[in-house]
């Protein structure tokens, strides 16, 4: 009698046992894993003659660099809006279109975009200004293609960061318009925009996500705008903030070359880097700036890209 239940109580052991491993197995399997190998660094806008040829690319990444900037303002002192119709303010003698060319036939894990925007020209804001959307949209559209055409590029990016009144529908519409357009006119392949911690640009760069999120592939949020000495905690915090104020889309975890800002690239944020890919979460790096990382060796760079290297892309 008492080897009989023996038996029965070490089968009933097993079964649960048994039942727990396969619960775990199936958890896992169903877990989304959402890494990717995108590496991205903006280049050319402190004229500091960095050149594509001086970064270290990892053939094992995804690496775009990001010329910034392309400007909708006269070069003329002072400068003024022009309404969509976009110049070249980035270091173009170091960065034009036989260097694009070159760099990309060497790499061929290489692709280039253009940044719309930016924080300042000749010391002065950078503010969105359109007229109407439509005019602004046909002078975007025009203008861009021309220059992105020229320069063989891939896709663009968003970074307008000053803005003068409250509305938030127009530049939805101007922007998300023209990404839409241009990805239907095939002139680019991908588009990303560049928000940070800011209540103005918040409300903006959310009110385009809701309306066009379908045709944005990637969200370059500025998390070393927050306060230097950010803990590694309070990254993910942001992280998850952030993931959820942009639903759906795929955040970058960043940093700033100098460490100034956020959390330093030589303090925790390879640790949390690391965590976000073990939950699946590490959708790509990308870096300000080229101009500045220069001096520091791309020491960095190559850090970070060994990172994104062992990961599968998605």
């Amino acid at each position: 009698m008492e080897l009989i239940i023996s038996k029965r109580y070490f089968m009933i052991i097993f079964q649960i046992i048994t039942l727990v491993i396969l619960a775990r197995s199936a958890s896992n399997n169903n877990t989304n894993n959402n890494n990717s190998n995108l590496f991205r660094e903006y280049i050319g806008a402190e004229f500091k003659n960095v050149k594509f040829s001086d970064l270290p690319i990892n053939p094992g990444v995804q690496f775009h660099f990001i010329l910034s900037f392309a400007i909708d303002y006269t070069a003329q002192s002072p400068p003024t809006p022009t309404n969509g119709n976009f110049s070249i303010f980035w270091d173009s003698d170091n960065l034009g279109p036989a260097q694009v060319a070159a760099i990309k036939k060497a790499h061929p894990n290489v692709k280039v975009a253009l940044s719309l925007g930016g924080d300042t020209v000749a010391n002065r804001f950078v503010y969105f200004a359109p007229l109407t959307v439509d005019s602004w949209l046909s002078n975007a559209v025009s203008s861009l293609t021309a220059i992105i055409k020229r320069y063989n590029l891939d896709g663009i990016d968003v970074d307008y960061e000053h803005f003068k009144t409250d509305d938030t529908e127009t530049f939805a519409e101007c922007i998300g318009k023209l990404i839409k357009t241009l990805k239907d006119k095939r002139v680019i392949s991908f588009a990303s925009i560049a928000p940070y911690d800011d209540g103005h640009v918040q409300m903006r760069y959310r009110a385009l996500w809701r309306a066009y999120g379908g045709v944005i592939d990637y969200v370059n949020f500025q998390f070393y705008g927050y306060d230097a000495g950010t803990s590694v905690a309070e990254f993910m915090d942001y992280f998850a903030e952030q993931s959820s104020n942009y639903y759906g889309g795929k955040v970058l975890a960043s940093f700033i070359s100098d460490g100034s800002g956020g959390l330093a690239p030589r303090k925790g944020l390879y640790r949390a880097c690391k965590r976000l890919k073990r939950e699946g979460n590490l959708h790509g790096i990308f870096v300000w700036c080229a101009d500045d990382s220069k001096k520091l060796g791309f020491k960095y760079e190559k850090k970070y890209q060994r990172l994104l290297a062992t990961t599968k892309s998605h």
